[in-house]
Order: structure tokens, then C-alpha cells, then sequence
């Protein structure tokens, strides 16, 4: 029963002089740390009483405390009243709860505790108090699919004291560091006072160019204080913003971590080092321990919580596909290239010129312009287009009242489906609107993907295509002028047709989910959609033909499948096709995304 009860119950079993009084005052007082009330209810010192009562909390650095009374029991002079007692620790750390007695005996007829060490916890004894120990694990690494490390060490400055050593400083020690350091005076001495007097405390931690500006304050208080570099691996490398920062705890970050975090911890900023911020850091192991006063030495471990374990994440990412893709992007203007596992929908690079490897490669929202034709050509063929019919390309076209323009310069008046295909001609692919449903449109783009809820770890983007009711819906959607992507979504609909299954992206290999309060949550992939063999059969050589068309991506150790296309009006260029078991996407600006394919086939023909 609580503390509450017990005081209503009790009071009306016995009369006084009752015990249950004194336990009442005794546990109420030291609840709410008035101390006077519970030093009244002790047979010892009053003086020493206060002392022992207050120092228990912040020996502890405890929040606060909590009882309830489970049993009283009397035998003449004599009682015995048992408890259990709830701690809260702070800084989300674990609920310490333990069981103990308080003794009582009648002095001059009045109920009183019989004092010492013991009635706070029964292995506590004299000469000793209590003190928290925490520790943590070094921060886990991001790894590639070999597991070699996607990140370098990098400086990490830890300042923090040895309690010992500060004497009546302590106080003066704290107030400097805290206001250099930002972080709340009563904590860090909360945090000093609680830790074993001969343990080095971690207090505040920088990076390297923070550490920089604040190395001369911190030098006016040494050697009180100590700094410890510590290596850690923070240095993200390619591709840098999928990996993603890392920072030193601050302030700011401390309160919004679910931690519990301690000064000396890393803090993942962005990309994979913050949707797993808790898998490779772990939590926090907690120790409460008695300690002598004398010779500051461990007495006994009261409680032990060993926290989470931290382990590092497994990623899908090949260190030289990844050399090769950051090379053929470097010479664009800006753009992107997108790699992925064919047969599987690994990503296997990611590089980026002047644009975001999250915001513009997995989540952009780009325009498809022709390069969607690959996924209107799987549609139109099960209609029964055949790749041989021949069609005219006009400068112009309006179908059903929407106007389209032939901007590109390699076409031909009049040609097959498939060399209109592979030139990119909007005006005689926009004409076989009428040959297709919309719904066969529709369930076509969701087959490659399109639309179909699938989730990484980080913010991506599925595409997505309109509803169709008109000719004017189905030309431009056929055309790509309506329909929205990002360049992973398109290297998974060229993986799809040379695997002959459309796979949902995978980055992460292990943990199987990011953290519970990632960003984006973790979500079952949908299932793998098997393409259409006669339509692969026929885009295999339209896409060779696209090739053909763009001779300069037909580069490094064997055929090249693809289609290059143009978006009107922003200077934008696609490349989307495949060598081998390896699928990609080129998106670039006032560059050629053709050529920008044909230097990551090379580099990956001759790795450096």
C-alpha cells in the first residue's frame, strides 16, 4: 500500500504513542526532503540525521524518492516497519527500487528510528556512501557491404574532472565549465557529486572546431580539469550524406535524446548515423555502488543495469561502385547517379555533384520525361504494339487537346517504335495514347514500382503518375511529362527489366529497422513483381537501340542497355539503364547523361 494508505490505515489500528506515526513522519519527511520532519522521527543527532538524508539524494543524483510501507510489525518495546523504496536516477536512466526495514524502539515513550547507515538501504554502513557509476561503449561503425568502415576517425575533445581532485573547488569548477560549455550548472555538479570521487567524470565533449574556440577558457582552469581526445568514428565517408555526421553531445541535443546520454557520447546529425543513432551508440551502463569514505574504494554493487548494447549497421553500399559513381558525376554541372544490385535492389552507390544524395537521389521529384517510356513501352506492348510499327514524328502534335513539341535533334520523320523509343521522340510516343486503357497504364507503373508504398531508412521517393481519364492524361503520361520519380526509383525500374522482377531498394542489410523514433519508420517492403517475359523480351533490344542512340555510354567490360532522355524546359538529362548486374539512373543538369553513364562504366571496368 502506498505511503498515503498506510498513514489512513494505520491510524486507526493503534493508539499512541504508535509507531506508525514515527513511520510516517520518517518516510514522508525524507520523500519530500523535509529533512527536519524526518531527523525527529531518528533517535540519532538531528544534525547528523539532515546530513546523511540529504546526501543520499545527491550521492545518488537522484530525482526523487518514493516509498511504500508493506508491513509494521510490534513486539513489546520494539517494531519493525518494512518498505520498498522507488529511486528515480535522472537523466532517463533505470527506476532503482530496492527493499528495506526501518528498526524502531519507544525513547521517553515516543516512537523513534533506530539511526544508522543501514535504514537507507540495508548493505549501506558507516563509514560509506553511495555513488552512481556510468559507463559507455565506444560508438559503432557504418559499413559497407564488405564491412570496411563508411567513416574515418575523427577528433573528439572530452573535458571532465576527477572529483577527488577539486577539493573545496568543486563548486567554482563547475560554474566555469558550465558556462563555457552551456550545459546546466546544478547537473554537471549534480553529475560530479554523484560519481565515485577517483573515476575521471566526463562533463562536456567538442569537436574539433568548437574545441578551438573554447581552449583557452578551458586552459584558465586546468589542470582541475582534464581533456581527453578520443578518436571516434565521425568522419563520414562516400557517400558522405547517407552516412551521415556526427556531432559531440550538446545542450540541445541531450534533451531531445531518449538516452540516457552522457558528455563524452556522439550524436548521429543526419543519414544513417541518426535513424540509428540508439543501435550504434547503445545506452548507458548503470552501476550503484557503496564506496568507502576513507579510502574511496568500491564496497559493494547494490544495482547493475547493463544497458542496450550498441553494434555497428550493415549497409548494401560497395566501396567501388561507389569510387566510380563519385568520379563520373564529378565533371557534370551537378547531378546524380543511382546504382543498384539488378538482381536484388541493393543500392550500391549513390553519387552526387552540387546535389543531395537524400533530397535528390532517393527522394527528389523529378520530371521522367521520355526515360518513362520504358515503363509506357510494357503497357503499350501488351496492348500490341509491335516494336516494328512504323510512326511519324512530327515537330508537333496535339492528342486530345494536349500540345507536345519534338525538341530532340536525332530523330527521324518517320521510324519504328522502337528507334522512336530510343530517340526519344514525344510527338509519335505521345500518338499511341489511344492504343492503351489508362488502367493498364496505371498497373503497369505500379508493376516497375511506381507509387508502391516501400520505406528505407531514409527519406526516398516512389514516384508518382496522376489519375488518367483522357487521351491528353495518357499522352503525357506516356510522354513522362506528368509522371514524377527520383533517379532510385528509375534505376529500379531498369533493374527490373534486366532481372525480369521489379525488387523493392534495400540499404540496410542489419539492424533490420532504424530506430523507434527515426524519421521514417520502419515498414514492411512490398513483394517483388515478376516482369512480363515476352515484354522483356522486346525491351531488351529497344534499349540496346537506345544505346546505339547515345553511343557515348557504351563503355567498359560489356553491353550497355538504355535510353537517354531530355526534359523540356530545365536544362534536365536522364540516363537510365544497365551493364551487368548493375542498374542505374543518371540525372543531370546542363550535362550529359549519357556520357556521365559511359565514365562509371569505364571506372568500374578500372577501379582505382
Amino acid at each position: 500500500m502506498s505511503l498515503t494508505a498506510a498513514s489512513l490505515t494505520l491510524t486507526g489500528c493503534f493508539a499512541e504513542p504508535s509507531a506508525h506515526d514515527a513511520v510516517r513522519d520518517f518516510l514522508v519527511g525524507w520523500q519530500s526532503e523535509d529533512y527536519e520532519l524526518a531527523a525527529g522521527r531518528a533517535d540519532g543527532d538531528p544534525a547528523v540525521v539532515r546530513k546523511a538524508l540529504e546526501a543520499a539524494k545527491l550521492d545518488l543524483d537522484a530525482a526523487s524518492f518514493r516509498f511504500r510501507v508493506t508491513s509494521l510489525a510490534r513486539e513489546g518495546d520494539n517494531t519493525t516497519a518494512k518498505f520498498k523504496a522507488e529511486v528515480d536516477l535522472g537523466e532517463n536512466s533505470p527506476l532503482w527500487e530496492y527493499e528495506s526495514t526501518l528498526p524502531l524502539h519507544l525513547v521517553n515513550g515516543l516512537w523513534k528510528v533506530r539511526w544508522s547507515q543501514s535504514v537507507l538501504h540495508p548493505q549501506l554502513k558507516d563509514g560509506q556512501r553511495f555513488a552512481v557509476r556510468p559507463s559507455s561503449q565506444p560508438r559503432q561503425k557504418v559499413l559497407d557491404r564488405t564491412g570496411e568502415a563508411l567513416q574515418r576517425p575523427g577528433r573528439l575533445y572530452v573535458v571532465g574532472v576527477t572529483p577527488s581532485e577539486l577539493g573545496d573547488q568543486t563548486s567554482s569548477v563547475v560554474k566555469q565549465l558550465a558556462t563555457i560549455t552551456g550545459f546546466a550548472e546544478d547537473r554537471l555538479l549534480s553529475r560530479v557529486r554523484s560519481s565515485p570521487p577517483g573515476d575521471f567524470v566526463q562533463l562536456a565533449t567538442f569537436g574539433k572546431d568548437r574545441y578551438l574556440d573554447v581552449q583557452a577558457k578551458i586552459a584558465a582552469i586546468r589542470p582541475r580539469v582534464r581533456v581527453e581526445p578520443q578518436d571516434q568514428p565521425v568522419d563520414p565517408a562516400p557517400p558522405r550524406d547517407i552516412v551521415g555526421k556526427v556531432g559531440a553531445l550538446t545542450p540541445e541535443t541531450e534533451v531531445k535524446l531518449g538516452g540516457p546520454q552522457r558528455a563524452g557520447d556522439s550524436v548521429g546529425r543526419n543519414g544513417l548515423q541518426k535513424a540509428y543513432q540508439n543501435h550504434l551508440t547503445g545506452s548507458t551502463k548503470t552501476q550503484v555502488i557503496t564506496l568507502d569514505l576513507k579510502t574511496g574504494e568500491d564496497a559493494a554493487v547494490l544495482k547493475e543495469w547493463p544497458g542496450r548494447p550498441n553494434g555497428p549497421v550493415h549497409t548494401t553500399i560497395d566501396t567501388v561502385t561507389q569510387t566510380a559513381a563519385d568520379a563520373a558525376v564529378l565533371p557534370t554541372q551537378a547531378g546524380t547517379l543511382v546504382a543498384v544490385k539488378a538482381s536484388t535492389g541493393e543500392i550500391l552507390a549513390i553519387g552526387t555533384k552540387d546535389m543531395s544524395q537524400v533530397k535528390d537521389a532517393l527522394g527528389g521529384t523529378y520530371p521522367a520525361g521520355t526515360a518513362f517510356s520504358i515503363v509506357a513501352a510494357d503497357a503499350l506492348l501488351k496492348a500490341g504494339v509491335k516494336r516494328t510499327q512504323k510512326l511519324r514524328c512530327p515537330s508537333e502534335r496535339t492528342v486530345g487537346g494536349a500540345r507536345f513539341v519534338q525538341t530532340a535533334t536525332r530523330t527521324q520523320p518517320v521510324a519504328t517504335f522502337q528507334e522512336h523509343f530510343a530517340n526519344g521522340c514525344v510527338t509519335a510516343l505521345a500518338s499511341l495514347a489511344r492504343r492503351v486503357k489508362p488502367e493498364d497504364l496505371k498497373r503497369s507503373a505500379q508493376a516497375y514500382g511506381i507509387g508502391v508504398t516501400w520505406q528505407l531508412p531514409l527519406k526516398s521517393f516512389n514516384g508518382q503518375m496522376p489519375d488518367l481519364v483522357t487521351d491528353a492524361d495518357k499522352a503525357k503520361a506516356i510522354a513522362g511529362q506528368s509522371v514524377e520519380v527520383s533517379p532510385l526509383s528509375m534505376a529500379l525500374i531498369a533493374a527490373a527489366v534486366k532481372s525480369g522482377t521489379w525488387h523493392p531498394p534495400s540499404l540496410v542489410t542489419s539492424p533490420d529497422r532504424p530506430d523507434p523514433a527515426a524519421e521514417q519508420a520502419a515498414a514492411e517492403p512490398p513483394a517483388a513483381v515478376p516482369v512480363d517475359p515476352a515484354v522483356r523480351s522486346a525491351l531488351f533490344p529497344m534499349m540496346r537501340a537506345g544505346v546505339t542512340s547515345s553511343p557515348a555510354a557504351q563503355a567498359g567490360a560489356g553491353q550497355v542497355y538504355g535510353v537517354a532522355a531530355a526534359v523540356p524546359g530545365q536544362q534536365l538529362g536522364w540516363f537510365v539503364g544497365w551493364q551487368g548486374d548493375v542498374a542505374i539512373a543518371v540525372l543531370t543538369k546542363n550535362s550529359d547523361a549519357a556520357s556521365t553513364a559511359g565514365r562509371f562504366f569505364q571506372a568500374l571496368r578500372n577501379p582505382q
